[in-house]
């Protein structure tokens, strides 16, 4: 079986709304490694975006699946409820930051978690109205890709939006846009467009995912957290690419030192199954009679299982540190490369969750064409690598936080020769 062969059937039987960023076909794959049906083999530097940070099968949470799978898969937690579902509630409401009584939904996506999380907070508040912000992507519902803060390819062609939402800009140094910047345009929205006591929920990523990785700098959150408290507005983390030890924290809330009211999770919470959740305060979570929230799959027991594992995972490999030491070296060697590559204009992000952003080589423009040529580059010598921001201008380091680091220095010689050789064409 060839991958061309694959392609041309999907091209035939799968809606082309459905983007693929490689005609790769996976066959299998563990940890950092991926192997098509071809026999080849990949470093995998996407890791599902964000979703294995435990890396491919890891073996204590492919045991601990199995082990569900033993003894069942489906009972609908509304029907038939498990234990494990509620300590998991137990275990996520001890670790999301806040120092409060907290209590926990799951549901089945990173988009159904965003949903969720603004029902809860209009049916805490009585009001109708979100703020979101400029690059953020919060999922590809009606109400995820109102959020979502970029146009092409998420909102094109699907008509009007939902009511209600709002975007101001989120602070970029290296596009000149400044903490200060993103609170005068709130405060403008305050004064022109939007009575604050309607507003219902202010949402942020605490590192823009798709947006192009810019953390949110501690400013904005202390300023964001001071705006909700004086306005009485539920402040909502969306921490579904962040989390799990992606930015060196459990969560990325952590490193600032301020509590959300509300946290959304999905894509690493269960190393590769499909499981999301929100964590909020208890009063808040409680806001929705029963009934209002949930769905047929949320909390599947098998999911449930893998993320009790991941967690298991992390706190056993220590994780967090690891993904402080990956991220740094990666960093390095990024800096590195970037003395002789004009056209790497920055280079951020916490922990493991780091991005390189390139520009033409004179620093006047964003250059989605060189970054794609760097992918491409890369993905010729096996190096699977994913581009993201407003501009498709950067590349995002997504490896498994469990990177062997034989497999790691690797990919980092291949990302060089990549960027070299991309300067070339």
């Amino acid at each position: 079986m060839l991958n061309a062969e694959i392609s041309t059937r999907k091209d035939k039987a799968i809606s082309r709304g459905v983007g693929m960023q490689t005609q790769i076909y996976a066959d299998r794959a563990k940890n950092s490694e991926v192997w098509d049906v071809e026999g080849k083999r990949y470093i995998d530097f996407a890791a599902g975006i964000a979703v294995v940070n435990t890396g491919h099968c890891h073996p204590k949470v492919m045991a601990a699946v199995e082990r569900q799978m033993g003894s069942f898969t489906h009972t609908c937690h509304q029907v038939l409820p498990y234990e494990n579902y509620v300590r998991l509630a137990e275990r996520l409401n001890a670790s999301v930051s806040g120092d409060f009584e907290k209590k926990t939904v799951f549901v089945t996506t990173g988009a159904e978690a965003v949903e969720n999380a603004i029902k809860v907070a209009r049916a805490y508040t009585g009001r109708p109205a979100v703020i979101a912000f400029g690059g953020g992507f919060h999922g590809r519902t009606f109400m995820g890709m109102s959020l979502t803060g970029k146009v092409a390819p998420y909102k094109q062609g699907f008509g009007a939006m939902m009511p209600d939402v709002y975007h101001v800009p989120f602070p970029i140094d290296v596009h000149g846009v400044s903490t200060e910047d993103s609170m005068n345009a709130l405060n403008k929205l305050f004064k022109a467009d939007l009575d604050p006591g309607r507003v219902a929920a202010i949402i942020f990523e605490p590192v823009q995912g798709e947006g192009g990785f810019y953390p949110a700098p501690a400013e904005l959150v202390r300023e964001i957290r001071a705006l909700c408290d004086e306005h009485g507005i539920v402040m909502v983390a969306d921490e579904i690419q962040t989390g799990f030890a992606r930015t060196g924290n459990l969560f990325a809330m952590d490193g600032y030192c301020v509590a959300p009211d509300l946290t959304t999770m999905a894509k690493g919470l269960a190393g590769g199954l499909p499981l999301a959740a929100v964590t909020g305060k208890a009063e808040i979570m409680d806001a929705a009679g029963p009934g209002g929230l949930g769905g047929t799959y949320g909390g599947n027991p098998l999911g449930i299982a893998a993320a009790h594992a991941v967690l298991d995972v992390i706190e056993e490999e220590d994780l967090c540190a690891r993904a402080n030491e990956l991220g740094s070296r990666l960093r390095q060697r990024l800096e590195s490369i970037r003395a002789t590559t004009p056209e790497i204009v920055d280079i951020r992000g916490p922990g493991f969750m780091v991005a390189a952003e390139f520009n033409t080589s004179d620093g006047s423009a964003p250059s989605p064409e060189f970054t794609q040529k760097v992918r491409t580059e890369a993905l010729k010598r096996n190096l699977i690598l994913l581009t993201c921001g407003v501009y498709g201008n950067v590349i995002r380091f997504l490896a498994p936080i469990t990177i062997q680091d034989e497999v790691f220095a690797e990919a980092l010689d291949i990302l060089e020769a990549s960027i070299a050789a991309a300067r070339k064409n």
